[in-house]
């Protein structure tokens, strides 16, 4: 039997949402390559549909929402007031039913141009709404009007801030990847689902059609056994190398580290400035991200998007490999191994090293990355490719639908479990570099198998500095 699987977009038209049902599209853009810290956030395509020969369920991006909640507004406050969080601003600003209150961030400029953009979109919408701004997270997190949170803050701080936003009772909109170190992962799934808060992770490929296509023809069987999956996502985190700089007079430092073991210095590249009159924002994504103090590398930033759509074509996307490979130990690259006995590899699928993924089947392959599909049969194209425009970051379904749950009290397309299941094999591939040697995982105790000399076991976390806990 044959189903269609129609996904429900929203559409802005003249300043009204549209609702429309049944459309395949699809953009083609160049590749994206690696590169060192200005990394260009690629575009993306509106909506789809996928037909196949059988059933996979995914997630509706927009429902009808039942809860006594749904004609009441959800309030927001953002942790964050990065680059990505005013890419996450543009677009929640824009969904009805959705008020913006209130923001913090350590750097004092970020604050102001929060307030600024919040405080214009308001005025000419006509509407007068007050916006609030904080220098600590907890101050906003004790405002009872605010249900929930934007988090976009560096990946050390994503668990800390999640853990304490739940117990305040607030819904959890959380950046990828979920959280720095497996433990913390493990924490805040506990958390989530103990205070009966929504938590969704922002892995915005999940809501992307092309990537939606892909995992439809792996899941119903359309390739066949899948042998082999590459994943490329680029190298993993290296050692701290900037110069240490100045303090900026209003960036709260110390705050900024949180959770991190003194003594980091601060680097202009690792929350990059900007400045209100004139209007000149972010030229790069902050560094922090690129070095093992801070971040995962690529292996996490990229990770959490490629690896997360090839676990989810797999079906392990709540589970994970049972054995992981370092670069250098007999392999070029990561190289992660599932007990169905398929490899996925952060291996380049092509010249150019776009990053995405490509699966290989007994029937044929498919090649996905953001705005491209590639495959060895026509067949398994989508039916039309149809360009529009729009930052991916602002990508209105993955948002909305973060909202629908809130207003229904029903799990996102991406949940707290699928978010740390991501996360684990990212920081799985790290552990393995970090180490130099292959370890071996069970995913469903969360624990490592002959760490006899507990190596492993030790980089699941971290010793959070004086005056820092988790829980």
């Amino acid at each position: 039997m044959t189903v269609v699987l129609f996904f429900h977009i929203l559409v802005i038209k003249n300043n009204l949402w549209i609702k429309t049902i049944n459309t395949n599209s699809l953009i083609i853009k160049k590749p994206m390559k690696e590169e060192k810290n200005v990394m260009s956030r690629r575009r993306f395509l509106g909506s789809a549909a996928l037909g196949m020969a059988g059933v996979v369920v995914l997630p509706r991006l927009a429902t009808s929402c039942k809860s006594a909640a749904v004609n009441a507004d959800i309030r927001l406050g953002f942790i964050g007031m990065g680059q990505q969080s005013m890419f996450l601003l543009s677009g929640f600003l824009q969904i009805p039913g959705v008020q913006v209150l209130a923001g913090c961030d350590v750097y004092g400029v970020k604050r102001q141009r929060f307030e600024k953009r919040v405080t214009e979109f308001y005025s000419k919408a006509g509407k007068q709404v007050k916006v609030d701004t904080y220098e600590k997270f907890e101050d906003l997190l004790a405002r009872t009007d605010i249900d929930a949170v934007v988090i976009a803050v560096p990946d050390h701080s994503h668990a800390r801030i999640a853990i304490a936003a739940c117990k305040a009772g607030k819904d959890v909109y959380l950046e990828k990847p979920m959280t720095f170190t497996i433990r913390e992962g493990q924490e805040l799934k506990k958390v989530v689902r103990d205070t009966n808060r929504i938590l969704g992770i922002g892995s915005q490929q999940r809501s992307d059609p092309g990537f939606q296509q892909a995992v439809n023809l792996v899941q119903t069987g359309a390739l066949g056994k899948i042998s082999k999956v590459f994943a490329y996502v680029g190298a993993p985190p290296k050692p701290y190398d900037l110069p240490e700089e100045a303090v900026p007079s209003d960036l709260n430092w110390d705050l900024w580290l949180g959770s991190l073991p003194a003594p980091i210095h601060y680097n202009h590249e690792l929350d990059p400035p900007i400045t209100i009159e004139p209007e000149q924002n972010e030229t790069i994504w902050g560094a922090w991200r690129w070095y093992k103090e801070m971040g995962g590398g690529f292996t996490t930033d990229w990770g959490a998007h490629m690896f997360d759509i090839a676990q989810w074509g797999l079906g392990m996307d709540r589970n994970g490999p049972v054995e992981i490979s370092p670069i250098g130990d007999g392999t070029e690259f990561m190289s992660f191994k599932y007990a169905s006995g398929t490899v996925m590899t952060s291996e380049p699928f092509d010249e150019e090293k776009t990053k995405g993924v490509k699966f290989i089947g007994e029937n044929g392959w498919i090649e996905v990355s953001r705005g491209s599909f590639k495959t060895s049969d026509p067949k398994f194209m989508p039916a039309t490719t149809e360009k529009t425009e729009g930052p991916y970051e602002t990508k209105i379904p993955h948002q909305v639908n973060f909202i629908e749950s809130v207003k229904s009290r029903k799990d996102p397309v991406v949940p707290v479990e699928i978010g740390h299941s991501s996360c684990t094999v990212c920081n799985l591939g790290n552990i393995a570099c970090e180490l130099k040697r292959t370890i071996k995982w069970d995913p469903a105790t969360e624990t490592f198998v002959d760490d006899s000399d507990g190596a492993a076991t030790k980089l699941m976390h971290y010793e959070y500095r004086a005056g820092y806990k988790l829980v």
